[in-house]
């Protein structure tokens, strides 16, 4: 239920970083997949040894299919690995990796954003759906109450981008120390696993002002539409 109408201008800055976002993160991990890790570990061989060094031996590294699908599962305690990460040795695949398994550990430690994320999760995805329906429904037959729970519906997924972020760096942090204190890279490499990590980091940034956007747009029609 899509029209369009002025205030779509107030969703271009966002789109336009998350296009920039998604592109640096493509690129940033294409030039590191080709640069090896002296330690010649792959990404899966680094995310077990990550695991089983904080006693988390029975969280298994699977094999996930597809590209940067790579997760870490609370639900289920399986941290996943794409088939690019699971078998190289690049500075990308082991600094994604780290990162999963940060999350795990994130788990594993009761980290409170990441029990908040978790928590929001299925009404942010539940309210994700129904935002816009309800809004344009309410719109187009004038009924404020409609328009109101969708932008508050869509406020629900807004709230866990927010929160993702938190989760996000800190697992990020976390997998540079643990890269370094596992002697998984030198410290030559370690600014190469960064880039990967700052640069994922920007998709999560850019979901987030999508979303900021989201719901600027649907308070701006919703007051056009009650004058």
């Amino acid at each position: 239920m899509f029209f369009f109408d002025p205030s779509y201008v107030l969703l271009i800055p966002a789109l336009l970083f998350a296009m920039y976002a998604q592109q640096k993160v493509s690129s940033t991990f294409r030039r590191y997949l080709k640069e090896f890790a002296s330690s010649n570990l792959t990404g899966a061989q680094v995310a077990r040894s990550i695991l089983d060094a904080h006693n988390l031996a029975e969280v298994p590294v699977d094999l996930v299919k597809g590209n940067l699908t790579d997760h870490y599962d609370p639900r289920s305690r399986v941290l996943r690995l794409s088939q690019t990460v699971y078998q190289s040795s690049s500075l990308a695949a082991i600094g994604v990796a780290a990162h999963e398994a940060g999350h795990a550990l994130q788990h594993a430690h009761n980290y409170a954003p990441l029990g908040i994320r978790n928590n929001l999760f299925p009404v942010a995805n539940f309210g994700s759906q129904l935002a816009f329906p309800l809004f344009f429904i309410g719109f187009f037959f004038q009924t404020d109450l409609f328009m109101l729970i969708g932008i508050w519906f869509f406020i629900a997924a807004l709230a866990f981008q927010i929160v993702t972020l938190p989760v996000e760096f800190n697992a990020s942090n976390r997998a540079l120390r643990l890269l370094t204190d596992g002697g998984f890279v030198t410290r030559s490499e370690l600014p190469k696993a960064k880039a990967v990590l700052n640069a994922a980091a920007l998709t999560y940034v850019a979901a987030a002002a999508m979303a900021a956007s989201q719901v600027l747009r649907l308070l701006v029609l919703r007051n056009a539409r009650r004058s």
